[in-house]
């Protein structure tokens, strides 16, 4: 504990953040983003951050699972604020008012902070507030929003902090992003204490991707292409070669490679390799499997060739990601692209070849 202490600094300014309820928010995002400040105010033992909720005339509003949420004052009332989130969640688009949009840009003349969780980056969005940035947004709305938002760079990251707009997608994603800006306000002792308080072993960091369902992206569209990927899913330990997935498909070997250049911008042997690689950092963070075995449940013979692999795609070495789960959830590295199994015709080695 003194050691927490002696990580903040014994005088620094009192952050305060309003959360901005639009109707049919979503509970959980809401109250993942409030209880880090909450317990960040415990563990230091003193205020650290404020927060108000608000509604546009501070009646009581209902959350998606049916909740009615009283908030603490109407906008033009809040006290003095620094950081504004916007709280999203079902027919955000439906929820967000022309009234919304002008006091949303209200604060952004006056510097605040703005950010969003769940699908309340929509509303920032439509206020031109994202325009130029990186943001986050519940896979639901990915598509959408790259569609009618075209200045804004969606990302499927879980969550993103671009500057002075914080944003994160649905479910437990704001914990995360609040972890993160915790310690960038204050440390990351502080950050790492909370989540053990909050019994938070897989801290995920802004390199962690949503998983969004292929069937999101192209439903019944591309049914070869979903056919493909769900056997690639299957088979991580002991992955077929693409001769073998165009034969189960119907299909040459050729015209798989045009398919996934066309709809996932990838060879096939690109997106199987990111598929084991992305399991590989799940069982280094969840499991307790030595890097030995973790190599070999996702189809590497060679460790060393592994930890390669996971070094270019992640930017750190599995092992880094041990250390970073016990030491701090903010020590990983960025993300890069795989190019380690690939041979000179672009196909995955295999077998004695040590993919």
């Amino acid at each position: 504990m003194d050691k927490l202490h002696a990580s903040i600094p014994a005088h620094g300014q009192i952050q305060t953040l309003g959360f901005l309820l639009l109707d049919n928010f979503t509970l959980i995002s809401m109250a993942a983003a409030i209880e880090p400040l909450r317990m960040a105010n415990q563990l230091a033992g003193r205020t650290l951050y404020h927060w108000v909720t608000l509604s546009l005339d501070g009646a009581p509003v209902r959350a998606s699972d049916g909740v009615l949420i009283t908030p603490d004052a109407a906008t033009s009332t809040a006290p003095p604020i620094d950081t504004v989130i916007v709280c999203g969640g079902v027919g955000v688009e439906r929820s967000t008012s022309r009234e919304h949009i002008v006091w949303l840009k209200a604060q952004a003349r006056l510097s605040r902070r703005l950010g969003a969780v769940c699908t309340g980056s929509w509303a920032l969005a439509r206020a031109g507030l994202l325009d130029g940035y990186e943001a986050s947004v519940h896979w639901e709305y990915m598509v959408v929003m790259k569609e009618t938002f075209q200045r804004v760079t969606l990302t499927e990251r879980l969550f993103c902090i671009d500057r002075d707009r914080p944003t994160a997608s649905g479910g437990t994603a704001p914990l995360d992003m609040m972890l993160s800006l915790i310690a960038r306000d204050h440390s990351k002792t502080l950050s790492s204490a909370i989540s053990e308080m909050f019994i938070y072993d897989m801290v995920r960091n802004e390199q962690d991707l949503q998983r969004v369902p292929l069937k999101h992206w192209f439903g019944s569209t591309q049914p070869k292409l979903l056919e493909i990927v769900a056997l690639m899913e299957a088979n991580l330990e002991e992955p077929i070669c693409l001769d073998e997935l165009a034969v189960f498909v119907l299909m040459s070997r050729r015209q798989l490679e045009r398919l996934f250049q066309k709809h996932l911008l990838c060879s096939p042997s690109r997106y199987y390799i990111k598929l084991r690689l992305t399991r590989a950092r799940q069982l280094l963070k969840q499991s307790s499997l030595s890097i030995v075995e973790v190599a070999s449940a996702c189809g590497f013979v060679s460790t060393s060739h592994f930890s390669r692999c996971y070094r270019e795609y992640f930017g750190i070495p599995p092992r880094s990601e041990r250390i970073s789960c016990v030491s701090g959830p903010f020590d990983a590295g960025a993300g890069g692209a795989a190019t380690a199994l690939i041979d000179a015709q672009g196909e995955p080695t295999y077998g004695s070849v040590q993919t």
